[in-house]
């Protein structure tokens, strides 16, 4: 299930064939295996603020999992059961995810950032029958405990008196040998369910098999320059509750052997991220665009901090052309931009050793799967015609099904195709460019305009930092493009700085894709995984067309 390192891509697209053994448990994979073969091999390093970094090896890894996963049993938990994970990137973290997987049970990864009520909402279409959390998550789910009736136990890795309901995850773990017989689990048995991020409608639970983590293994060796090479250090400032920080970095990167760092958990800050790939000489990184946006306002990187970077990889939204090329300036590599989503990941990517790299595309299809751009009614679309983009099944990266949801799972499908929802364009060569995805489409003076285009050409602006482009509906054009920006420190908003961003969309794109509007903002919706959640700004565009409508009717009267 590696990729072999020699040849092209077309070499590779052809001589690739999945090799996923009939039995198959992710725990094992990323503790067990690698401690049978040496025990002191470095497995994890947490990064402190103070300097005091520490570490773990395999063997402790396999060591405590097996506490925990014992510790877990006696509780009740058996296979099958939901159990959450509502914990910051630490060992901690890790030890829960691979319990879980050896006892066979469903790991829920679950963000400390999320609010009461999507926690409510995610633990109560889960089931989850335990939680493990610190004292943060443990304020949370004191407000709606007692609406999760199927929440049997809560362990805290934060001791703490007053939480009379929480069992101490260390005392539990001490409790508990460190021998378990894992599960004999198959590589099609249910493993772990992330909820997707929910930027259209509400989140769905994407439950996926074992399978799902040698699915990811020849992407993610893509994306970082065939991974493992001697000496590869992985970080991601991603939270692990998220498939990108998951499966895109830690559960890989252990798999391969490859030492993941863990990072504290607060607001993305670029100072910091330099700090932590300096200290510790990390080598290869999944850093999403909007966090690689943010670093890009650190000047001369190189020359502050020593950076051992080999390669980047990237993902979650369009990366843009004005990303890529300062990458190249100010990092003196060349990003590599993937594709996929929470129910079926990196099955576009892009590896600039093997010559598959373009500015402003999101790759060719990756080893191993079979991507094409499709029409409504499932039929492959000739290129350099936008449709959706769509994944052939059967996939070992492809979700099982949306938890207790069986008519959205269904819509997922047409024939053996998975709708992405997200509308491309495949050119001759196979790059796809990324053009929005269907509920971000603008469509204005009868033009179907794409936002990442536009998004991309704002953030080639001086002044701006991060921004998003919506739809705002007009009687005449039947939308408009209206612009939300977040300006960078020392440019003040004004009628005249809008102005001149309009006019520097249009005239570098074209007359129908610059916006009417400009909005500028202090911060941006986003969702836990980093994307901008258009939603809310359309829905705050069509409030204020609402607004000006009833104004104007009441002016007539």
């Amino acid at each position: 299930m590696f990729l072999p390192r020699r040849g092209d891509y077309a070499s590779l697209m052809r001589d690739f064939h999945w090799k996923i053994p009939e039995k198959f448990n992710i725990g094992r994979a990323v503790a067990d295996d690698w401690a049978a073969r040496d025990p002191n091999r470095l497995a994890l390093q947490h990064f402190s603020l103070d300097g005091n970094h520490r570490a773990m090896t395999y063997g402790e890894l396999r060591d405590h999992s097996n506490r925990f996963a014992n510790g877990l049993a006696s509780l009740g938990v058996k296979a099958g059961d939901r159990v959450g994970i509502l914990l910051p990137q630490g060992f901690a973290t890790v030890i829960a995810h691979v319990a879980i997987y050896k006892l066979g049970a469903i790991a829920l990864p679950l963000a400390l950032l999320f609010g009461t009520d999507a926690l409510e909402y995610r633990l109560q279409d889960s089931g989850a029958a335990a939680v493990v959390t610190n004292e943060f998550g443990l304020s949370k789910l004191a407000g709606v405990r007692a609406s999760l009736p199927a929440l049997k136990s809560v362990i805290s890795t934060e001791a703490d008196q007053s939480q009379a309901a929480a069992i101490d995850f260390e005392t539990l773990c001490a409790a508990h040998p460190p021998l378990f017989a894992v599960a004999d689990t198959s590589r099609d048995d249910p493993a772990l369910m992330i909820y997707t991020s929910g930027t259209t409608g509400s989140p769905k639970g994407a439950l996926h098999a074992h399978r799902v983590l040698p699915g990811h293994v020849p992407g993610v060796q893509m994306a970082q320059e065939f991974m493992p090479q001697p000496g590869d250090i992985f970080w991601t400032p991603s939270d692990w509750a998220w498939a990108g920080g998951l499966l895109n970095c830690l559960l890989p990167g252990l798999m391969m052997g490859v030492p993941c760092v863990c990072s504290p958990a607060q607001k993305f800050d670029p100072d910091l991220a330099y700090r932590i790939m300096a200290e510790m000489r990390v080598t290869n990184a999944f850093i999403p665009p909007t966090a690689l946006r943010l670093m890009a306002s650190i000047d001369n990187p190189r020359e502050k901090y020593d950076l051992k970077l080999r390669a980047i990889g990237s993902a979650g939204e369009s990366l843009g052309r004005e990303t890529y090329e300062w990458a190249k300036r100010a990092l003196g590599l060349t990003v590599n931009e993937f594709y996929g989503q929470t129910e079926c990941n990196i099955v576009l990517g892009s590896m600039v050793s093997l010559g598959v790299s373009r500015a402003g595309a999101i790759g060719k299809v990756t080893a191993g799967h079979t991507v094409a751009i499709i029409d409504a009614q499932g039929r492959e679309l000739p290129p350099g015609t936008a449709g959706q983009i769509a994944v052939r099944r059967p996939d070992p990266v492809m979700f099982l099904g949306y938890w207790n949801n069986l008519e959205a799972t269904v819509r997922k499908f047409i024939g053996d195709w998975m709708l992405t929802g997200d509308e491309g364009v495949m050119d001759k060569e196979g790059y796809v460019d990324f053009f929005g995805r269907d509920d971000d489409v603008i469509t204005s003076s009868g033009y179907r305009i794409g936002p990442a285009e536009i998004e991309d050409c704002l953030l080639a602006h001086p002044a701006v930092q991060l921004a998003a482009a919506v739809g705002k509906p007009d009687a005449l054009r039947t939308e408009i493009v209206k612009a939300f920006i977040v300006l960078k420190p020392g440019f003040p908003p004004s009628e005249a700085l809008a102005g001149d961003i309009s006019s520097w969309v249009k005239t570098r794109l074209s007359m129908h894709e610059y916006p009417r509007e400009v909005a500028f903002v202090e911060s941006l919706p986003l969702t836990t995984t980093g994307k901008v959640i258009r939603r809310i700004l359309r829905d705050q565009a069509a409030a204020e067309t609402a607004v000006a409508v009833k104004a104007r009717t009441s002016a007539r009267r």
